[in-house]
């Protein structure tokens, strides 16, 4: 969960589909938990000017003010050192924009719609209890697990003290990480986890559902009793922390998100969005519809419940009005794109189909497995592209980017349907000569 921190970092599986949200999820190593932190010095192209242990000696005051211990605070820094490879993601400027369709297609597909639905059933009783509790759907609960960690399979290699530390002393927004380092500290403090669970991103968000240190001391719950909010090893803690989360960030519990609508031709969209609300019967008079076809009110929405329209690819694209708790999930990490997939990814493992208006594209994107295809294809042709497994980085987008020029298509280095059915032609010729 990277709340207010969104200029920096993007979802935990968005970082694997695109590179311009830095790697932050990554499967990581155990560190033992009865010493004091011990890190080898990992170095990227950033080179510091200043002494790290110097810079963490002048955090002590400050640390402690904050609520650290000065046992503490000595414990897990007196053997720390830096990783400035976190620096060099801070600064990473992508090369290649992802639109939306991209993003969507590769976080919800078939394979994360089937997986979330065994989720709903194995946890159906954790569900059903923190449903009760706070008013939030399980589906959406579920999703937010789902887009944040593929229900906990990725995992961060990222030691958070070492990483934390060291954006605490070097790059932006030292002040921010610094609060995080703190918190980090805090928690291990108060025996809700031990160092060698703390293991998440690069920018410090972690356990099941990516809370940061910050919002882990505020939001996190002990669900199971065991007298400790574990987001990391308790599926039932991580469950209804997260659900805690979207009903402190305003949840009406039996409302909607919102639903895929028809704008008819002519109407305005300019200056709409999501914070700027109308009334339901205010969209009705401007004859704006269900795309299938039913009423707009439904359920417990009236006429005079505010609902803000939002256009994520443009005009031609699919349209959604939006209530509420699409801002609720929209805080989780500040991003619209975000945010629909959260709601998208919970309407289908209510059941409910993909969107009915297509995207305005004529190279639609792929899932997970349809670029697990076109990296093989990648491989076959003899790149470099690191592992098969459904996450397109720059390596496998240059790649990509030298195939579309080979096969005469615009290379626009993106893993779309176009250079996937090129890719299969090319094969069955293969296979006829």
């Amino acid at each position: 969960m990277k709340h207010h921190f969104f200029l920096f970092i993007g979802t935990a599986l968005f970082a694997f589909f695109n590179q311009a949200h830095a790697e932050l999820i990554i499967n990581g190593a155990k560190v033992a938990s009865n010493t004091a932190t011990t890190t080898a010095p990992v170095t990227g192209s950033y080179m510091s000017t200043s002494s790290f242990q110097g810079c963490l000696a002048n955090l002590r005051s400050q640390a402690i003010a904050s609520g650290v211990s000065g046992s503490t605070y000595d414990r897990y820094t007196q053997n720390l050192s830096p990783d400035y490879s976190v620096i060099d993601k801070l600064n990473y400027q992508p090369e290649f924009s992802t639109p939306i369709w991209d993003y969507l297609s590769g976080l919800v597909d078939n394979e994360r719609v089937q997986a979330g639905q065994q989720k709903l059933a194995q946890h159906r009783v954790v569900l059903n209890r923190v449903e009760q509790t706070y008013g939030v759907p399980a589906e959406t609960v579920v999703a937010v697990w789902g887009v944040e960690s593929n229900y906990g399979d990725i995992s961060g290699k990222y030691p958070l003290l070492q990483a934390l530390g060291t954006l605490s002393c070097e790059g932006r927004r030292q002040s921010y990480f610094r609060g995080e380092f703190f918190a980090t500290m805090r928690i291990l403090q108060r025996g809700d986890l031990t160092q060698d669970q703390l293991y998440g991103s690069w920018a410090g968000a972690f356990g099941h559902t990516q809370f940061m240190p910050s919002t882990y001391e505020r939001l996190a719950v002990d669900f199971d009793g065991d007298g400790r909010r574990d987001l990391v090893s308790s599926t039932t803690d991580a469950l209804a922390s997260t659900a805690n989360f979207l009903k402190r960030a305003g949840w009406q519990t039996g409302m909607p998100w919102g639903f895929e609508v028809k704008i008819p031709q002519g109407v305005s969209i300019a200056g709409e969005s999501r914070r700027n609300k109308r009334s339901l019967n205010s969209w009705i008079a401007q004859g704006v519809t269900r795309t299938d076809g039913t009423a707009l009110i439904q359920g417990n929405l009236s006429g005079s419940t505010p609902a803000g329209l939002i256009t994520p690819a443009g005009a031609n694209g699919p349209a959604f009005l939006v209530f509420k708790n699409f801002d609720a999930i929209y805080s989780y990490n500040a991003a619209e794109s975000y945010g629909l997939a959260i709601a998208h990814l919970s309407d289908r493992l209510q059941g409910g189909s993909t969107f009915r208006t297509a995207w305005p594209t004529d190279d639609a994107g792929t899932s997970r497995a349809e670029r697990r295809e076109i990296q093989q294809f990648l491989i076959q042709r003899g790149y470099d592209i690191g592992a098969v497994d459904g996450l397109i980085g720059d390596k496998s987008r240059q790649a990509i980017q030298k195939e579309q020029s080979r096969l005469g298509l615009n290379p626009t280095g993106r893993a779309g349907q176009q250079i996937l059915r090129a890719f299969r032609q090319e094969q069955a010729k293969q296979m006829m000569q």
